[in-house]
Order: C-alpha cells, then structure tokens, then sequence
C-alpha cells in the first residue's frame, strides 16, 4: 500500500485519494544491482497478469512479449506489472470502499496518465528498486511509458512506446465519446439496481465499439467477411442483441467476456485519462537525466486507432527537445492496433533486440562506475 490513509496520493486534479492499495504481479529475480527490473504497463482495459507464473497459471494477456525466453525474459529480468490506478483488477479505483465505508461509485476522482505512473513509482520504491532496465507498454500502456520518460527520465535505461499515442486525436476522440454516451445513456433513465444493470450493458456496447478501433478492417474481413452467424439461427447466449453476422456474434461474445471483468465507472475513468492526456503540453525534465536514455517507437501501417502518424509525432517532439528515438514501423500485419499483443515476428524481434542492447548499455555503465 504505497500511500497509506494518512499519507494520501496526491492527483494531478488536486484531490486525495487514500488509503491506495496497488495490485501488482513479479517474475524473475531482482539482481543484487537492483537495476535489472522491467515495468509492463498495461493497457485500457488490461491488469497486473501479463503472463502465466507456471504451467497451470492463468494465461496472461501479453504471453508473446513476457516470459522465459520472450523480450522480456523472465529469466533475465525482474518484471513488474500493476494494476493502474482508477482500474477494477485490484488496484483502488470506483469499485473500492471510500472513506463513507461505502463504494466510491461515481464520487471516484478523476485520475490522470501522470497520476498512474505516479503510483508506479511509488510501488516500485516500496521494492526496492533503484533503477529500472527499461519500460515497456501498448496503447494506454505506451501512454504510460511516454509519460514515464517525459517526466522521470532518470528512472530507466530504456522506454519502449508501442502502438500509442502523446495525446489522442479527433477521431480517437470520438471514438470514446460515442462509448462514453453508451454507457451514461444506457444508465441515465433508472436509480439503484435498474442503474446498475443500465450502466453494464451500456459498457456492453462501448466495448463493442472499442474493439473496432483494434482491429483493421481487413483483419475483420479476412475473418468474418459476410458469413452469417454460425448455425444461421440466433442462438449466442449474449444479453445484447444479437445479430445475424459472424462479425456480429463475435462482437457480442467479446462483449459479453467484457462485461464479466469489468467495471463501467473504471472504464470512464480510464478513457477520460486518454482522452485528457497530452504528453507534450507540459514541460518535460529530460535534460534531468544523466544520459539520455534509449527510446523505441514501434508502430503497425494497419493501426487505425494510433498508426505510424502517431509515433512520428512522437519522435519528431523528442527530436525537438534533443532526445533522438528510434521508430520502427511494422508493415507485415494486417490486425491493427491490437497487433502489439499478439505474435507479430518482427516486432518481437524488435523488442528482443533494444531489451539486449540496454543490457549492454547498463553493462558500460556499471563497468565505469566501477573503474571510475
């Protein structure tokens, strides 16, 4: 618990938030440099469980990049993953009982990306680290790791920024404004109970309509084009309506999955931090840092929800500040945003790649601090 109840987070809004209990899942060793420690950030609607612990475990929802013999080696790194701030996988979010005694609800204040990486760092204290080998996240999470490097450059060797964005664009925008309205609409009619199931299935649909942004349109035609539904008949047990198109099921099922993990106030909290996020607006600390750390910005030509434009972006602020990124846009999958999570040869070789080469940078230092 990094801020106990009477040493309260203070967010970015102003307001406190406290107690704050973090759920946060390890892999590996720290090594007695304590600088061998990777941090996964994950993405909206992700958790502290990037990969399976042992062979019975649960899978995780980034099993191509975390585990042994993956980018992000468990055998070699100590890896940490949390639960972001405002979420429902464990970490103190809507869900969680205020100082009333009862759920926050929608008295939750508003938390910002800053504010997630604010409690990142103070977890990553509470263990004891001293310097982080790289950051590592996708989407929300690449969000998150650009935040991190804007802010705390010091903190580690290397920053990966994945499939992201520095702050969203009319059509992101949009996007979750549509979602937005789904959920508060669906809700707005009712109080109590009635409010409650209004609220989930209005999360139903945002859903629905977030997992288009992920994926491309050739993926969605390459797997469903116009087949009907399996069977033809309309027999999906989806409490949302269900239509006559495979790429309807599929939607519902998605959905449906959705709705058994999630939270609909969590959901407005995190797509508020994205949408109110914009990394360059403020100022950065990067000259704070000793040595300019390694960035990488990876991006797929089929991502219709952060693209290469996004990652340009990026680099070309950086640039402006004097910090040069490496991007490295990916053009062999047709999935879309949701590439990053899934076995996309190229870019895990990517990944592979700057991970070893911090190896090798962390190496140098540690060998001049030595003969210095």
């Amino acid at each position: 618990m990094p801020f106990p109840g009477d040493r309260p987070l203070q967010l970015s809004s102003g307001a406190r938030l406290g107690p704050v209990q973090v759920a946060y899942e390890t892999y590996g060793r720290l090594n007695d440099a304590r600088d061998n420690a990777v941090f996964v950030c994950h993405a909206l609607t992700g958790d502290s469980h990037p990969a399976r612990h042992h062979t019975d475990d649960t899978p995780g929802w980034w099993e191509t990049m975390v585990g042994p013999g993956r980018p992000v080696d468990t055998h070699r790194y100590f890896v940490i993953c949390a639960n972001v701030v405002g979420g429902c996988a464990g970490t103190t979010g809507p869900w969680a009982t205020g100082p009333d005694g009862a759920p926050y609800g929608e008295a939750f204040p508003e938390v910002t990306v800053a504010d997630m990486v604010g409690v990142h760092r103070a977890l990553l204290a509470g263990l004891g680290v001293r310097r982080l080998r790289a950051v590592v996240g996708g989407s929300l999470g690449g969000m998150q790791t650009l935040e991190w490097l804007l802010r705390h450059p010091q903190d580690a060797e290397g920053f990966a920024v994945v499939a992201a964005t520095a702050r969203q664009s009319a059509d992101n925008l949009a996007w979750n404004a549509v979602a937005r309205h789904a959920i508060r609409s669906s809700a707005a009619v009712a109080a109590g109970p009635v409010r409650e199931a209004g609220l989930r299935a209005g999360l139903g649909t945002a859903r629905m309509i977030a997992h288009l942004t992920y994926l491309s349109e050739q993926s969605l035609h390459r797997k469903f084009g116009r087949a009907p539904r399996k069977g033809g008949t309309r027999t999906h047990p989806s409490s949302l309506v269900q239509g006559d198109f495979a790429v309807e099921s599929y939607l519902e099922h998605q959905a449906d999955k959705f709705l058994r993990r999630f939270d609909p106030r969590s959901y407005l909290q995190l797509i508020g931090a994205m949408d109110h996020f914009d990394a360059f607006a403020v100022p950065d600390r990067l000259n704070s840092a000793a040595a300019a750390p390694a960035v990488l910005l990876y991006s797929f030509a089929s991502d219709r929800l952060f693209g290469p434009e996004h990652s340009d972006h990026i680099k070309a602020e950086l640039a402006a500040r004097g910090l040069a990124a490496r991007h490295e846009r990916d053009e062999t999958s047709d999935i879309g945003n949701d590439a990053f999570l899934l076995d996309v040869p190229g870019f895990l070789a990517t990944a592979d790649r700057f991970l070893k080469d911090l190896d090798l940078r962390s190496c140098a230092r540690r060998d001049d601090l030595v003969t210095s």
